[in-house]
């Protein structure tokens, strides 16, 4: 099956300033895929540049097996919410649906008229007077309708109240399960990935730090507590992600694929806020063995 997403030393500067470097992925199809890290960590621009918004300043991009935006076939096959869920103020719902029957070949006006319904975004309704929770509601049908293989979400929820996320999210589940299409969204609110995503990548410092299936990555990543010990008294095979010390005690998350028999260690697992928050703080007091890892 073609890969949703595939990149070989991606990068993209502006100016001096690398905004995403040295990306390799292999996404395949099927998943809904959580993009997460903090501001100005490269989401946005990877994101760009799968769509075809930005041009790479190195390595390369593939989406659904094209060059991103290269043809209208491709643009057909890839559906785009940005950051502010862009409607246009001064149109109606119904003039909204006009416009992406237009612009869209593959367009479904059915689903779109009946999840407005279902929603009770009445179509004389000018798209400036509804509420947030609302405009996205409307952005997320547009990027519905057009039936994509691929839907793209950078932080669609980020402005909303946590009723209205929610109503979004359980939305773009239904959705997916429905029609079968896979999705990267974008966010930095963890507890929403959680909800909704089966694949995981975590961008740091315009890097990809780790990427793969949720499930994959929770079972490989183990939290370790005991007794102070230097790093390098670790087994080889123990890839340190953070570390922190007390005088006494050392707290370590590692990932290996190999059982943990030191009876010296407090093993628990990670949630998936937990693992996020590993890879985010990269404090590895000197560890020279830290490292990123991309599972496939």
């Amino acid at each position: 099956m073609t890969p949703v997403l595939q990149t070989q030393d991606l990068g993209k500067r502006y100016g001096k300033r690398w905004a995403l470097r040295d990306c390799a992925l292999d996404i395949p199809a099927g998943h809904v895929v959580g993009l997460v890290g903090p501001n100005g960590a490269g989401k946005t621009t990877l994101l760009k540049l799968a769509t075809g918004q930005l041009e790479p300043t190195a390595g390369t991009i593939s989406v659904l097996g094209g060059s991103p935006a290269a043809t209208p076939a491709q643009l057909a096959k890839v559906g785009f919410v940005a950051q502010d869920t862009p409607v246009y103020a001064g149109l109606t719902v119904a003039d909204h649906l006009k416009l992406g029957a237009r612009l869209n070949p593959r367009w479904d006006a059915a689903m779109a008229r009946e999840r407005l319904t279902r929603l009770g975004l009445a179509p004389n309704h000018r798209a400036g007077r509804l509420s947030g929770g609302e405009r996205a509601q409307l952005a997320l049908t547009l990027g519905l309708a057009k039936r994509p293989d691929l839907l793209i979400l950078d932080e669609p929820v980020a402005s909303l109240d946590p009723l209205a996320r929610r109503e979004f999210l359980q939305a773009l589940m239904e959705a997916t399960v429905a029609h079968e299409f896979s999705v990267v969204l974008s966010s930095h609110l963890v507890s929403d990935l959680e909800r909704v995503c089966d694949y995981l990548i975590v961008l740091t410092d315009s890097r990809v730090r780790v990427a793969g299936e949720v499930d994959r990555l929770l079972a490989t990543h183990h939290r370790l507590t005991g007794p102070r010990r230097d790093p390098a008294r670790l087994p080889a095979d123990q890839h340190v992600i953070s570390a922190s010390h007390t005088d006494r005690q050392s707290t370590y998350v590692i990932r290996t694929d190999a059982p943990i028999h030191d009876p010296a260690w407090l093993v628990t697992q990670l949630n998936l806020e937990d693992l996020v928050l590993a890879y985010m703080d990269r404090r590895p007091n000197g560890d020279r063995r830290l490292d990123l890892e991309v599972q496939r």
